[in-house]
């Protein structure tokens, strides 16, 4: 696997370029978001690995143009947790993960691995798991129900959970991934505040339609499935 780093932290980047290459990737670096930019509209990538506090020209900036430019190369954001962005900010410019600082490597490779296997087609605006539609340029959520798309009222913060959770479909998600995911780090309290989000949010996507995609894992967190995949299993519903 071929992978650009843009890191302008040289520690950081060469720790990152030589973990890597011992897993057996091929790494190139980009010391700043002008140099990246070109080697990630010019070359051939698997997947870039782009932070975001960038000299030269953020990393926000390069994504945008790089999708811009129709060069749909998975990209893997590196966010700072105090930083003056958050993910949902990447995900609606077309990035495809993140982690945030600082990151277990084990972790880094593993998504980075997941993001080669899905590959780099070109994505739809709208995010889709089976009749659950969400257009972040719009704000908008609906469900297709008999060739009708019925709106779904959603706040703010449903909203975010539900994007994120869409851009990970069939995933199992853990309370602390989603809780680090969608809450910014001035939140002190409890990981409960997810189960009653998860609760807000089945009662608005699931319920309503007599569908059970949102589902709970026992022991491990939360898996949002499609309507045409979601049946009888030992996954709880509560």
């Amino acid at each position: 696997m071929r992978v650009l780093v843009v890191e302008d932290e040289a520690p950081m980047a060469d720790a990152v370029r030589r973990g890597l290459e011992a897993e057996g990737f091929v790494v190139d670096t980009a010391p700043d978001g002008i140099v990246g930019q070109y080697m990630a509209l010019h070359e051939d990538y698997d997947v870039v690995v782009l932070d975001i506090m960038l000299p030269g020209r953020n990393g926000y900036d390069v994504l945008k143009d790089m999708r811009a430019h129709k060069v749909w190369t998975p990209v893997l954001m590196l966010t700072a947790k105090d930083g003056e962005y958050d993910q949902t900010d990447a995900f609606d410019l077309g990035a495809d993960d993140y982690l945030t600082k600082p990151f277990s490597f084990p972790v880094l490779v593993a998504r980075l691995r997941a993001l080669q296997r899905r590959g780099a087609p070109e994505r739809p605006v709208v995010l889709e798991v089976g009749s659950l539609r969400l257009d972040p340029v719009r704000h908008a959520v609906e469900r297709l129900v008999g060739g009708d798309a019925a709106t779904i009222s959603l706040t703010a913060k449903e909203f975010t959970l539900l994007e994120f959770l869409m851009r990970h479909p069939d995933e199992v998600l853990s309370k602390a991934t989603i809780l680090d995911s969608v809450w910014d780090s001035a939140y002190s309290g409890g990981d409960n505040i997810v189960e009653v989000y998860m609760g807000y949010l089945r009662r608005k996507i699931d319920a309503p339609f007599g569908v059970h995609t949102l589902l709970t894992v026992r022991g491990a967190g939360y898996q949002l499935v499609s309507d045409s995949s979601s049946g009888p299993s030992s996954v709880g519903r509560s």
